[in-house]
């Protein structure tokens, strides 16, 4: 009992070490190949866990055989370690929607904070990714300040063509 309490807990503690150093200890044993995916890290430690424990509670529940309580463990351990395979491929392959890009900003809307002259330069305030942003805005008419506005071309980074909204 003793020896599958010391693999569940030493599985434990690796799996602690893994999350914790983050692919550290993965960078330590590049030279051996063949960590990365069902044999990383966190399958292994899940793998010796699930196995120490499980063998723990059977040899001392059961009172079976130590060779019935390991093969409890290691049908158990499997599992565990493809259910952490699994969670992992996911986390790995998940993707996230595209940053928001100025480029973006064409067609929405705002208000102006400066006003926008005919000739030059004013503010106005957009929405970009949820955040309001500030841009210098150029406008075909003078635009007052307060006056909603829709984008209706980005001329650089930091500035926009606007005209105001009709109602």
């Amino acid at each position: 009992m003793v020896w599958f309490l010391g693999l569940g807990i030493g599985g434990l503690v690796l799996l602690v070490l893994s999350l914790v150093f983050d692919g550290v200890l993965e960078g330590l044993f590049d030279g051996l190949g063949g960590l990365d995916g069902l044999l990383s890290l966190p399958v292994v430690a899940g793998f010796l866990s699930a196995l120490g424990l499980t063998g723990a509670v059977v040899l001392g529940t059961t009172g079976t055989g130590a060779g019935i309580a390991t093969g409890a463990g290691v049908v158990a351990g499997v599992g565990v370690g493809w259910v952490t395979w699994r969670f992992s491929r996911a986390l790995l392959h998940d993707t996230t929607a595209p940053a928001p890009r100025g480029e973006d900003l064409a067609g929405s809307s705002g208000s102006v904070v400066t006003a926008v002259p005919a000739d030059g330069y004013g503010e106005v305030l957009l929405y970009l990714g949820g955040q309001p942003v500030k841009y210098a805005a150029k406008a075909s008419a003078p635009v007052p300040r307060g006056t909603e506005v829709w984008v209706e071309s980005v001329l650089s980074a930091t500035s926009v063509h606007v005209r105001p909204v009709e109602r």
